[in-house]
């Protein structure tokens, strides 16, 4: 955004430098049949510089009959032309990560040399592939990038499966420029696996592990702001890995982890503002709230329906108006994730994606900083660390000071404040001894729990409102019973709550234990 303004001071000048621009590979991918046609899509039409070339594709992926790299997570790939690589199926879990990033190889082996982790033993091939790659050198303004696609089947003794990989090389505003241009139009979208990592699950019949799981794991960071890339990219990574197990809507896992990671994303901003606060900042979170509010009642229903609704079938079992509610309650469920399937189809989910790894490797908090605040990003994150959970400590434990006499709208700020100060808690936890760190997580996730108790009594009884019917004696009675449960589960659920929160309260803050 250019905005008049008054010549800044040497310092800020200096400050406001744009780092310079870094090279990027960026991997996404498609359906084969959009990709068959990317040669002909006016984006790249329209940005093209030399034609389009084209060559055979063959690589192979070796392992020993038993399939010990694998177990050491590590896999032999071989292509057709050039020397054969020892590849890892994951990256490190400590390692800096995020969606789309190309994995550069372990080791360049020879000929005939066989990894270390293979103990001797023979290597054979158990996956393929083969098809062609196409590249394209394309102008964007004075950047050039390049767009390699890799199309073909994949295959293995008993499975095969068609692929599409692109990959975007250049310099990194200009790759991401390009893959937002495209991901508007396209379903186009970082892949959760490596193709090497896809190949063998496609020959062992497994599903591959998520890259990235849980709160990030910041242990490695050094610096305040390495703590706060590395959660990103850890974060969009798990939100990349379940917005799939979401969309197909078998069960509720993939829902609740894809907003867990989505809120955990949403905090992160949040914490760090003092530091990196901002436009691009403020627009992400903006886009993340609307995307969590798609997500919502998808996640409300399944909670309902796991939880209350199924207490209320167990307790009328053979009530025809009870079986009734609660097949309506189900039909609504389904509604819900027809409407999810198709945000994260479309793209907006994409486009949100590709905002987060934008904002990540933009770093735009860096032309902004001026020299106090760089001094901040580069120093230990230790210090700033324990000002954020202190303040957030304090805010909850005077919020819960008269908890017993709280009312459940309070209760529910309650939880709140809770959600925000443990979020806040797992990114830093690492970076603190873990043993303390460990029990007053597992305490203030107690409480948490039962304050979600009470919390999912008040969600049940305003989705009740979704499924009145006017003059309808059999909806308003299972109605009623549905919403005299939930008053009465608030009133007992009290206990739980207060006695987690005794214990919390009895446990030295992490943060500030020597």
């Amino acid at each position: 955004m250019n905005r008049a303004a008054p010549e800044p001071p040497p310092e800020a000048a200096e400050a406001s430098e744009a780092p310079p621009e870094q090279p990027l590979s960026l991997e996404f991918s498609l359906p084969v049949t959009e990709a068959a046609r990317l040669q002909r899509f006016p984006i790249l039409a329209a940005l093209r510089l030399t034609r389009i070339s084209t060559s055979a594709e063959e690589i192979r992926w070796l392992d020993t009959a038993e399939g010990a790299l694998a177990a050491e997570g590590l896999l032999v790939e071989a292509p057709k032309r050039g020397s054969r690589r020892l590849v890892g199926i994951a990256p490190p879990v400590a390692a800096p990560w995020h969606p789309g990033l190309v994995a550069p190889p372990l080791a360049v082996l020879g000929p005939h040399e066989i990894p270390e982790a293979a103990e001797g033993e023979a290597l054979t091939p158990f996956a393929a592939f083969s098809g062609k790659r196409q590249t394209q050198r394309l102008s964007l303004g004075e950047a050039e990038v390049q767009a390699s696609l890799l199309l073909g089947h994949l295959r293995s003794v008993a499975a095969e499966r068609e692929v599409a990989r692109l990959v975007l090389a250049g310099p990194a505003p200009s790759v991401l420029d390009l893959a937002q241009r495209l991901a508007a139009a396209l379903p186009l979208i970082p892949p959760s696996q490596s193709l090497a990592a896809e190949a063998l699950g496609l020959a062992t019949g497994q599903a591959p592990k998520p890259r990235r799981r849980g709160a990030p794991d910041t242990s490695a960071a050094e610096s305040l702001e390495a703590v706060f890339t590395l959660a990103i990219g850890h974060l969009l990574e798990v939100a990349l890995y379940y917005a799939p197990i979401a969309r197909a809507g078998l069960d509720s896992e993939g829902v609740h982890q894809l907003r867990v990671a989505l809120r955990r994303l949403r905090s992160l901003l949040k914490v760090f503002r003092p530091v990196t606060d901002g436009p691009e900042s403020r627009a992400l979170d903006d886009a993340l709230r609307d995307l969590l509010k798609l997500l919502g009642p998808a996640r409300d229903w399944d909670v309902f329906l796991a939880g209350i609704g199924a207490e209320m079938a167990q307790l009328s079992p053979d009530d025809r108006r009870m079986l009734s509610l609660l097949r309506a309650a189900e039909g609504e469920r389904q509604a819900a994730y027809q409407a999810l399937a198709a945000v994260l189809d479309g793209p907006v989910w994409r486009l949100t994606l590709l905002e987060g790894l934008n904002f990540l490797n933009g770093q735009p908090w860096r032309l902004s900083a001026d020299a106090e605040a760089r001094t901040r990003l580069d120093a230990p994150p230790q210090g700033f660390a324990a000002m954020v959970l202190e303040k957030r400590w304090q805010r909850l434990c005077k919020a819960g000071a008269n908890i017993a006499a709280m009312a459940p709208e309070a209760l529910h700020e309650l939880r709140l404040d809770a959600k925000r100060l443990r979020y806040a808690a797992e990114v830093f936890a690492p970076i603190f001894p873990a043993k303390a760190a460990r029990r007053f997580q597992r305490r203030l996730a107690a409480v948490q729990e039962e304050l979600g108790r009470s919390n999912d009594a008040a969600v049940a009884r305003d989705l009740m409102q979704a499924l009145e019917r006017d003059q309808d004696r059999g909806r308003a009675w299972a109605i009623g019973m549905v919403q005299g449960w939930c008053l009465a589960r608030s009133i007992t659920d009290r206990d739980g709550v207060l006695a987690a929160w005794k214990k919390l309260l009895a446990k030295e803050s992490f943060w500030s234990a020597d």
